[in-house]
């Protein structure tokens, strides 16, 4: 598995991560049996978080014996100091470790989680305290708004931001460059959600893949072209939908893509609607 840096440190991670969500629902033996496949086929950046089902139950036991071997990230929805505080004590008893390797503020997409996790008794503080305390190693957030992401982003040093890139939000809606853009500037690592996202589920259709909440690619061909736009980008990583067919997808097509990750054209994706529709703010 091909590796790009982490951090001011530059620790190596592979460019495809684990999403919890593949072990969600699964009994614990198909649970140890994927994270060791993982583990077997070079992948170090496991991603989990409590709000994903019963992810960090099945998780935690299948990835301890590995858990010296991987870059293990986990996050908080919660806004408040104390909360996050619980939140991040009771995800390192499920995940059965004592410090997480990135832990993350989640799912920020609205002007008031920013500013709670900016508030004097805010989660920021929290984190910052687990940092020093040795539970955590960097600091990061996720957002599905760029305007929030970019507030984020001046706010604080944070090591990392992971964000949806994703090759038709970013051509036909223009989001995401702006971020990219303003996280390179500040040396803060980006990470991929949403590369593999074809288009929003239809109304009423049947959904093959019930543990998206979009229709994914998932040929050799989308994910190459998806995959390949997305590493293109001052990108470190990128984390697959949450099945264990499509982490195996993603590995094929950045085995595909060459040691250079040298993207395809994107003729696949071409008529894609973007998930992201909205213009960037100005920076």
């Amino acid at each position: 598995m091909i590796t790009r840096p982490y951090g001011k440190n530059r620790e190596p991670i592979s460019v495809i991560g684990f999403g919890a969500i593949v072990v969600m629902n699964e009994t614990p033996a198909e649970a140890g049996r994927l994270t060791a496949w993982a583990v077997d086929r070079g992948i170090t950046y496991f991603d989990v978080a409590p709000s994903y089902g019963n992810a960090e139950e099945r998780l935690g036991p299948a990835l301890e014996p590995y858990r010296d071997r991987v870059f293990l990230a986990c996050k908080t929805t919660e806004r408040s100091g104390a909360k996050a505080e619980a939140e991040l004590h009771a995800s390192l008893k499920k995940m059965r470790t004592d410090r997480f390797d990135l832990y993350q503020l989640h799912g920020v997409s609205k002007a008031d989680d920013t500013d709670r996790i900016l508030a004097e008794d805010g989660a920021l503080k929290a984190l910052v305290k687990a940092r020093e305390q040795g539970l955590v190693r960097h600091l990061g957030f996720s957002a599905h708004s760029e305007a929030e992401a970019l507030r984020l982003l001046d706010a604080y040093p944070f090591d990392s931001i992971l964000f949806p890139i994703n090759y038709a939000s970013w051509t036909r809606g223009h989001f995401g460059p702006a971020v990219v853009e303003r996280a390179r500037k500040l040396g803060v690592t980006v990470l991929a959600l949403k590369s593999m996202a074809r288009r929003p589920w239809a109304k009423d259709e049947v959904r093959t893949w019930a543990k998206c909440w979009y229709s994914p690619v998932d040929t050799l061909e989308e994910a190459k072209a998806a995959l390949g736009f997305t590493l293109s980008l001052p990108v470190t990583a990128a984390l697959p939908p949450g099945h264990g067919e499509l982490l195996r997808l993603a590995c094929e097509a950045v085995d595909a893509l060459g040691p250079d990750l040298t993207p395809v054209p994107a003729s696949p994706l071409l008529d894609v609607p973007p998930l992201f529709p909205r213009p960037a703010p100005a920076p």
